[in-house]
């Protein structure tokens, strides 16, 4: 099996029609990776057999989205994104709303690393505020790797790095069997999760306070990009905040947003 340049040409474009993103040719060795097995259980003996079947079988699409998207993530990733949120978001949030719940999303949550870390520091301000009360929506355009993060199962390089960063919330907030650590119960209560192409709208409709969009726009072009932001505006509470990755930056594009800080955003007046 070959992914000759012509074939390659094709599923690029097949990648950006099922899920928006802009991939490059030097996605190849990616791509050929990550199919192959699945051509080998459908018997397929070419990439544009393959093709051909995504092309022609609905069924096909979510394996074929589950096998381009990457899905790499970590516990407590970038520091002064967890900072901010347990320093200075929560108390501010809270000091503003007491007495109503918190609404976040996790767009682009992959296989679920992200919106627990957001659930133990919302747990660790519970602790000093009991009437503290929150909510997690958790969405990703992969259904395989949205049953990862709502089964909370996690082993080998997370599981290592979150027990070497943050020792004491892995003691008491994870079930740990083998080489396996749990998430329990008390953090996947406050957790909904839901499929989601972030290039449409969310249904059913929500309002939300505070929105995590890491690491998610570098995948997109710039028209992409906007659509991507614009869907987030339509989700986002007249305060609310918009949380981008340590490597991404709007402030080039003609959006809704207004800079607070390093990878955070907040609604501009006339978008409010």
């Amino acid at each position: 099996m070959e992914l000759n340049p012509t074939i390659l040409a094709k599923l690029i474009v097949l990648v950006r029609k099922h899920t928006g993103i802009a991939m490059t040719e030097r996605k190849s060795v990616l791509l050929e990776r990550r199919l192959r097995p699945r051509m080998q259980a459908l018997s397929l003996s070419s990439y544009q057999d393959y093709l051909d079947r995504v092309e022609r079988d609905g069924a096909e699409i979510p394996h074929f989205i589950d096998l381009v998207t990457t899905n790499d993530t970590l516990f407590f990733r970038t520091p002064q994104v967890w900072d901010y949120f347990a320093g200075r978001y929560l108390p501010d949030w809270w000091a503003a709303h007491h007495g109503k719940t918190l609404h976040i999303w996790s767009a682009a949550a992959a296989s679920g690393e992200e919106l627990y870390s957001i659930a133990m520091l919302c747990e660790q301000f519970k602790l000093g505020t009991p009437a503290f009360r929150y909510h997690i929506h958790a969405t990703d355009i992969s259904q395989q790797i949205l049953g990862q993060a709502a089964a909370g199962q996690y082993e080998g390089r997370s599981v290592e790095r979150l027990q070497s960063s943050h020792p004491d919330l892995f003691k008491k907030y994870f079930i740990v069997t083998g080489k396996v650590a749990r998430v329990p119960d008390e953090l996947k209560k406050h957790v909904s999760f839901g499929q989601h192409n972030l290039l449409q709208p969310l249904r059913p409709a929500q309002r939300f306070d505070l929105i995590f969009l890491r690491n998610v726009l570098i995948y997109f072009d710039i028209e992409h990009q906007k659509t991507v932001l614009q869907q987030a505006r339509h989700s986002m509470a007249p305060h609310a905040r918009l949380i981008l990755g340590e490597s991404e930056t709007i402030s080039r594009l003609e959006t809704a947003y207004q800079f607070e800080q390093t990878m955070i955003y907040k609604l501009d007046e006339a978008a409010a």
